[in-house]
């Protein structure tokens, strides 16, 4: 079951997924998410770690999230550093707003910057989970792009193009609903479509070696149809081949 512990009045919830995998060879994959709401809705940590469960490769994910709020905050708050230096991370996927404007942008960078220089006394890496504008802003998703490229080029991390699998996938069905009702959250199948991309680059897999639908650990189960799954899987290849 997922728990979730509520810390200061303003502080993140530090979630935890914890699944079996006595049964694995090989150690965990031990994976920590910093991020806010375009990461916990529908639970995009531990969509990842069911999608490689299933393919055979135990991923043990945690996050510190929080709506609205950019990694300045979580800096400052401090909630995600002290999760970081207490317990052992291979990789530390760093989230903020879709960060399309010149400002946010050198915030994302500024705070990445700081962010992995801890991450890699740790003994981890970090990576940049690229998001996407509001329906409204779709204009900027080039932006937002270069955004979390640029910050993932500048401290040698992983790069995560999930928006650019958005794209990808609207390339190939516009009709795909990858927003959720209010335009900027994703819905299920778009939060499958970014954990697609995540545990394909983190695990080294072709998105189509994942199955169209998976159970986490509190029993929920989310996939997409067959032929979703085909559009999706595509989708997110391409974005991994050519972003990197």
């Amino acid at each position: 079951m997922l728990a979730a512990v509520a810390l200061l009045p303003w502080a993140p919830a530090v979630v935890a997924a914890p699944l079996a995998w006595a049964q694995r060879n090989s150690p965990p994959l031990r994976v920590l998410f910093v991020g806010n709401s375009l990461t916990f809705t529908n639970d995009l940590p531990a969509i990842v770690a069911a999608l490689a469960d299933s393919a055979g490769r135990a991923v043990t994910v945690r996050s510190v999230t929080a709506s609205g709020i950019n990694l300045d905050a979580h800096w400052r708050g401090g909630t995600a550093r002290r999760l970081l230096a207490s317990e052992p991370w291979d990789v530390v996927v760093l989230q903020q707003g879709p960060s399309a404007m010149p400002a946010s942008r050198a915030q994302l960078a500024a705070y990445a910057r700081r962010f992995a220089a801890e991450i890699r006394r740790a003994g981890a890496r970090p990576a940049l989970y690229m998001v996407w504008p509001s329906r409204r802003r779709l204009a900027q998703l080039d932006e937002v792009r270069e955004s979390y490229r640029l910050a993932a080029r500048d401290v040698d991390g992983i790069f995560l193009p999930a928006g650019e699998a958005w794209r990808a996938a609207w390339r190939r069905d516009p009709s795909l609903p990858l927003y959720g009702p209010d335009g900027r959250h994703p819905s299920a199948t778009g939060s499958y479509l970014a954990a697609l991309v995540i545990a394909g680059r983190l695990l080294d897999r072709a998105p189509d070696e994942f199955p169209p639908a998976v159970r986490l650990a509190d029993g929920r189960v989310v996939g997409v149809t067959a032929s979703q799954a085909a559009v999706l899987e595509a989708a997110a290849a391409e974005a991994l081949g050519r972003w990197r």
